[in-house]
């Protein structure tokens, strides 16, 4: 990795055991840099004397010379200038030997990280907000791999709570869902946010409601019978919209199967008193380490999420040996992380996990809501955004057959989705904004995969075996070429700072910024028309970039179109 074997070169050489680098903000002021502030005061010299110092001795040194054109001192700053044709056989040589592994590192040393993500509900809507739920934690899954560690994609989704039984409640009492048309998955979704609205002043309702669940949980009866068909019809549906966004686990825990262990559980803290009866309710008393209380058993008997989510913590644990466990839930429900978490402090066991939460996801008329029905769901924002792209689509390209047309229009469909969830650090609301998000001009997946498309024409054009063969890179003597060297290179640093940080918006950010510059580089440089020796460069170069490209897409889960 280029820039830091340079990093190394340089701190063996000042022997800097803690030197910070920067990239300067403009060309003119060098490559990289190195701030003299907290080191000039440990030496007991000004900065800028000291940046003087260590530029003559850098610019003394025979072996560096092969890899700076020159180093200055700026004030308080040491700036070094890469030769180019260093960067460019370098970072050129590094790309097409690591190709889709190009930018990992090793530094999870192998370690088991279990991320668990796509928390869905049977019997529930899967809408725009779940959405970011699974494009973030995809990501992070792939993030995670790519710095060395050995992630684990998984799944929980809650099939066995009162939610169902409302669902079932009033599937039964309206016979006309049976009929319909639509996808029954995605129909019981419909089912249970009118049922949330019907019971609202329903006391006899709601015990009725309370009467089916416990008949789901005694597992027989009717009842019981409609739940085992209705929870199918929901899992068929999740496995077709996994299948669309080419999101793939490794197992997917069902609340069903692990509800006994849970309740073993409970009677077991209750014994050591770490859960306590309440007004028939059972709970979690953790007032005293100003967490509130924690309800884990109704009054009328039926579990809670905990019952389950205690159980499932150690089971994970236990089944795949983990490092740690990592939990990608969004940020209402950091209090009730904090709270199981601390129960199962409490209980002795201490494993390493993790709550990584993310904001909210709302439509610009206002939030959602699935008991409401206030929502956009997947199937409708599928469509709504697959139905513009095949018209734009078909526009541009008259002649592409319909099926091509298709194609094209559901992976950028895909592509469409996964980055608006992305491009936004997780810490921010996302407003979701179809016609925003489907401009070819902004910071969107259209402008990223049409810049793709773009250099694949253009190696397409120039002849296939450009990246292959003898390369005299030193014809990369543009301006605007060592500008693209030194983005590429920098990919490496973004995957690990990215990866530290579970933010895949910075990937985003860097492939913008790589798609803008040579949006930049092909319209103000003549490439197919340079002489041999240049074309061959920079088409070389080009290839670089769309590898690099390719690489960002696919850790953001968006495969890249080859044309557009």
């Amino acid at each position: 990795m280029v820039l830091a074997d340079l990093k190394k070169q340089i701190k063996a050489l000042l022997q800097l055991e803690q030197a910070v680098f920067s990239y300067p903000p403009s060309p003119a002021l060098g490559d990289l840099s190195l701030a003299c502030f907290d080191l000039a005061q440990a030496r007991e010299k000004s900065p800028a004397a000291l940046a003087q110092e260590l530029a003559e001795q850098v610019s003394a040194n025979q072996e560096l010379k092969k890899y700076f054109s020159s180093v200055k001192a700026t004030g308080p700053y040491l700036n070094f200038f890469i030769a180019a044709p260093y960067l460019a056989d370098q970072v050129i040589r590094e790309i097409k030997s690591a190709g889709d592994r190009y930018g990992f590192n090793l530094s999870g040393q192998g370690r088991k990280v279990m991320v668990e993500y796509s928390n869905g509900n049977t019997h529930k809507e899967y809408h725009v907000g779940h959405l970011r739920n699974i494009s973030y934690g995809d990501a992070v899954v792939n993030l995670l791999a790519a710095n060395g560690y050995q992630a684990i994609p998984v799944s929980y989704v809650n099939d066995f709570g009162i939610h169902v039984a409302k669902t079932i409640w009033h599937w039964r009492r309206d016979k006309t869902y049976a009929e319909r048309p639509e996808p029954k998955g995605y129909l019981l979704g419909r089912c249970y946010a009118k049922a949330t609205q019907a019971l609202e002043d329903d006391p006899a309702g709601k015990a009725e409601v309370a009467s089916i669940m416990k008949e789901i949980e005694s597992r027989c009866g009717e009842n019981y019978q409609l739940w085992q068909t209705t929870r199918r019809w929901s899992i068929d549906y999740f496995a077709d919209i996994y299948r669309e966004l080419g999101i793939k686990f490794v197992h997917i825990f069902y609340e069903n199967e692990v509800i006994a262990a849970g309740l073993r559980l409970v009677d077991e803290l209750i014994a050591k008193k770490i859960l306590v009866k309440s007004e028939g309710a059972i709970i979690a008393n953790l007032e005293k380490y100003g967490l509130g209380v924690l309800p884990v058993i109704r009054s009328d008997g039926t579990a809670l999420y905990p019952v389950a989510d205690l159980a499932l913590a150690s089971e994970k644990f236990r089944a795949y040996g983990l490092d740690q466990s990592i939990y990608v839930i969004d940020v209402r429900q950091s209090l009730y992380f904090k709270q199981l978490f601390k129960v199962l402090e409490l209980t002795g066991y201490q494993p390493a996990v993790f709550h990584l939460s993310y904001d909210f996801v709302t439509l610009p008329e206002g939030m959602m809501s699935s008991r409401t029905g206030n929502v956009i769901t997947y199937q409708e924002l599928r469509d709504k955004i697959f139905n513009k792209l095949v018209v734009e689509t078909t526009t541009r390209h008259p002649g592409w057959s319909a099926r091509h047309i298709e194609r094209v229009a559901l992976s950028l469909t895909v592509s469409t989705i996964k980055f608006e969830m992305l491009k936004v650090s997780a810490d921010k609301t996302i407003t979701f904004n179809i016609n925003e998000a489907l401009r070819f001009d902004g910071y969107t997946a259209c402008y990223l995969q049409y810049g793709y498309a773009r250099l694949r024409s253009i190696i397409r054009k120039g002849g296939l075996s450009a990246w292959f063969g003898r390369l005299d890179l030193s014809a990369l003597s543009e301006a605007k070429e060592k500008q693209l060297l030194l983005i590429l290179a920098r990919y490496p640093e973004v995957l690990a700072g990215a990866g530290l940080k579970y933010n895949p918006s910075e990937v985003a950010k860097y492939l913008f910024e790589l798609v803008q510059s040579s949006n930049d580089y092909y319209h103000e440089i003549n490439i197919l028309k340079a002489d041999p020796r240049t074309k061959r460069a920079r088409l070389a170069l080009i290839a670089a970039i769309g590898r690099v490209l390719k690489n960002g897409f696919s850790l953001l889960g968006m495969k890249v179109l080859e044309e557009m």
